[in-house]
């Protein structure tokens, strides 16, 4: 081979070398982390998708509970809403045969939407009754959640307990 030609043959190299290495990290990298980026989207619009279908499938259902949970709720005055829970809390506690010792009512202003009722319910009794009163409020039509439950043994032999509750109620304002 001639000098002429291995000098050619060289800086065709070099060039197509450098135009490769161009080529690679400055626009096949570039265009593989848009392609990543790219598919990362779809997928999650993919699956943004199949959540709205979803609950496009379960619309009546959710509209259904969210009925119910504002026809009972707790009542939007805070005086009116109180009485209504001490009312469903007596209710509950003579169904069980639970005695309540101690309620301690707390109004916290979440939104102009909705408040929620911190109480905190201490009741005695033995232990199939307070169990029944748990179930009672669980169970009854009234928009409470218990958060925490403490139970102890009120005596050495374990037949009465000490219960203590903390319940919210949920009372939205009605617009």
């Amino acid at each position: 081979m001639k000098i002429q030609n291995r000098q050619n043959f060289l800086v065709v190299l070099t060039i197509a070398a450098a135009g490769l290495y161009v080529g690679v990290n400055f626009v096949l990298g570039p265009l593989e982390d848009w392609w990543s980026t790219r598919q990362a989207q779809v997928k999650a619009l993919r699956e943004n998708i199949k959540d709205g279908n979803g609950l496009i499938r379960r619309e009546a259902s959710l509209r259904d509970q969210w009925a119910n949970m504002r026809t009972n709720s707790l009542a939007p005055v805070t005086s009116q809403a109180e009485q209504q829970f001490l009312t469903a809390m007596d209710g509950w506690s003579r169904a069980s045969g639970a005695t309540i010792t101690s309620i301690m009512p707390q109004w916290k202003v979440e939104s102009t939407n909705y408040n929620t009722l911190n109480c905190r319910v201490e009741t005695e009794g033995e232990l199939g009754t307070v169990a029944k009163f748990i179930y009672n409020i669980e169970k009854g039509p009234l928009a409470v959640r218990l958060d925490t439950i403490e139970l102890s043994a009120h005596d050495t032999t374990g037949q009465q307990f000490t219960l203590g509750v903390e319940i919210n109620g949920l009372a939205l304002s009605r617009q």
